[in-house]
Parts: C-alpha cells; sequence; structure tokens
C-alpha cells in the first residue's frame, strides 16, 4: 500500500491537508478519487461531510519526480559507454505490393573521444547477413555483400549530442575498396558486374551522397538518436528520413516512459508527419515547386530500453509506416538487441 486513509478533523480543509503533505489541492484532490468508491469522491475544498481521505505515504512533486527521472536515464551528452560492443538486428519490410522480406545482420559497435577533434569517432561495422534465414547466393546478393564487406569497418564522426556530423576518414574507405577491387573483379565478371563496381566507386567517392545513404537508413536512425531525446517533456518537430537517399520530413513528436523494470528505462518516442510532400517528392527525392495536392502521411515509432545504473543501450526497437490516399505503401521494422 502507497497510501493510507486519514480521517478528516474539524477546520481541515484540502489545502490545509495537502499543503502539510507537500501537494497542491487539487493533487490530492485527483489522487483520493482515484481511489476511492464513487460515493466518496470529494468535490469542494472545505470536506463538508467528508470523514476520511486517501492520502499517499511518500507523496514525490512533479520536479522530483522529474529530477529523479534525469537521474536513471541516458545522460543529455553522448558518452563512451552508451553503445555495447555488439548488437543483433533484424529488419522487416512489407509492401502491399512484393512478399514480406527479413534481414537479419550483426553490427559492431566501437567509441571514443578524439581529444585533438573535440568530437567521438565511431567503427562501424556490418556483417554475418541472412535474407529470410537464409545467406544470400545470388549474384547481385552477394555482389552487394562483397562491396560492403570491401569497406568495413568504417568510421564516423559524432557530436556530443550524438548526431553523426560526417566520416572519420572518408579517404580511407574509397582506398580499401579500391585495393579489394582487383580481387572481387577477379571474381564477379562480366559487363554487367563492371558497371556496378564503378557505379560504386563513383557513389562512395560521393562524400555528402555517401554519407547521405547511411544517415537516412532506418538503421543509424534508431542505432544513433540524438542524446535529447531522452529528456524531451512535450511535444517537438524533428526530421526523419522515411525513404533511404530521399530527403527528411519533418514529424510532431510525443514521448513517454515506461518504468516498472528495477534495472531498466524504456523510452518511447512516437511521431507523424506534418510536411506536406507526394510520393513522387519523396521516391525522387527532390521537393517541387508544386504543392503536394495528395500528400503522404507518415507515422515512425523508437523505442528504447536503457540500463538505469550503466545508462547503456540495451535494445531498440522502431517502425516506420507510409501511407498514400489511405492506403500502406511500405512499412519498416527494425529490432536491435544485445
Amino acid at each position: 500500500m502507497d497510501f493510507f486513509e486519514y480521517k478528516v478533523r474539524n477546520g481541515d480543509t484540502l489545502y490545509s491537508i495537502a499543503s502539510r503533505l507537500g501537494m497542491t489541492a487539487e493533487e490530492l484532490k485527483l489522487y483520493h478519487n482515484s481511489r476511492c468508491k464513487r460515493i466518496d469522491t470529494v468535490w469542494f475544498e472545505n470536506l463538508n461531510g467528508v470523514q476520511h481521505l486517501f492520502v499517499p505515504l511518500n507523496f514525490k512533486t512533479e520536479k522530483q519526480t522529474e529530477e529523479e527521472k534525469k537521474k536513471i536515464l541516458p545522460p543529455a551528452q553522448l558518452s563512451n559507454s552508451f553503445f555495447l560492443p555488439i548488437y543483433h538486428i533484424t529488419e522487416t519490410f512489407e509492401n502491399p505490393m512484393e512478399d514480406s522480406l527479413a534481414i537479419d545482420y550483426t553490427v559492431q559497435v566501437g567509441i571514443h573521444r578524439c581529444k585533438t577533434k573535440n568530437h567521438y569517432v565511431l567503427t562501424f561495422n556490418q556483417k554475418d547477413f541472412k535474407t529470410n534465414d537464409e545467406i544470400p547466393d545470388d549474384k547481385a546478393g552477394s555482389l552487394s555483400l562483397a562491396f560492403m564487406e570491401s569497406i568495413m569497418p568504417i568510421g564516423f564522426s559524432l557530436s556530443d549530442t550524438g548526431n553523426i556530423t560526417g566520416f572519420a576518414d572518408h579517404k580511407s574507405a574509397i582506398e580499401k575498396f579500391k585495393e579489394k577491387r582487383t580481387d572481387l573483379e577477379e571474381f564477379f565478371i562480366g559487363d554487367v558486374s563492371k558497371i556496378y563496381f564503378d557505379t560504386f566507386q563513383d557513389n562512395i567517392s560521393d562524400r555528402e551522397y555517401f554519407l547521405r545513404q547511411f544517415k537516412s537508413t532506418l538503421l543509424f536512425q534508431t542505432l544513433f538518436p540524438k542524446m535529447d531525446w531522452f529528456h524531451k517533456r512535450s511535444t517537438w518537430s524533428e526530421k526523419f528520413f522515411f525513404i533511404q537517399n530521399s530527403f527528411p520530413v519533418q514529424c510532431c513528436m510525443e514521448i513517454e516512459y515506461e518504468d516498472e523494470d528495477s534495472d531498466f528505462i524504456i523510452t518511447v518516442l512516437r511521431g507523424k508527419i506534418t510536411d506536406s510532400c507526394s510520393l513522387q517528392e519523396l521516391k525522387r527525392g527532390i521537393r517541387f515547386e508544386e504543392m503536394a495536392e495528395e500528400p503522404v502521411s507518415g507515422e515512425i515509432s523508437l523505442q528504447y530500453t536503457t540500463h538505469k545504473h550503466h545508462k547503456n543501450l540495451s535494445r531498440a526497437e522502431s517502425s516506420l509506416s507510409l501511407w498514400h490516399e489511405d492506403a500502406l505503401i511500405q512499412k519498416h521494422n527494425i529490432t536491435i538487441t544485445q
């Protein structure tokens, strides 16, 4: 029991009792009414005719609650200990026009503070890919994996707030691919493969385009949150990519917390698109001059499970849905576990 039954005395008012408890009269009234029988509901401050009140044993003000929450949430500034070394990823893609697709892989994450440049360096590596529980064995899939493996691990620069600001060493990724290209071309032969090789090299050589390829994925938007997200208290605007390598769209975000576990706290963010843009704009990655006549609608949700003491990211889940004219276009889910 977290409350007791207080016997009302002559001269007691909601205000006088509440002030002794560190509450407002309205807080005490709502507290009592949420626990009493309907016949014992309190309406007025003078408590005429009221014999008992349900009173909390350990009431905490909103300010006290917020201060306690700050102590168990990750700090607003990034730290070396926020990420675990290895995460297992499951991505699912749903499209009404195609069969569902599930991709599983492993991500290795290393992070350290660069003292000379005053930012964090993130080392990122993806490996062990499976599609629908099978290792891809088609030529296109094998070639794509070979390209990815040839440039891994790759380094990114992160700000104190968790934002990816660029590559730690963009040139090294290009040099890695060039060094391994000769060996890869001996295995993947043919004119079509050569076109893929040239296209991939051109893409990674374009720093801005190559960086957007990573940042616009749902994986990066989920795995690398802005640290101030954990401390939002009201609605706010945030931009997210709903289609990879397109442009980010504005969303109205809300937040809530689940704090029932003794070791972990869950932070849940939900948002809806507020920008007006068409499906064609998103797919082409460019804004049209004309206002979208039939704008798309979309929702995104992100859920983070962090350790209350160690303040690291234990688990993350996200879901992104896109509709056009009330018809679902695509749904993309990600689950990130230890």
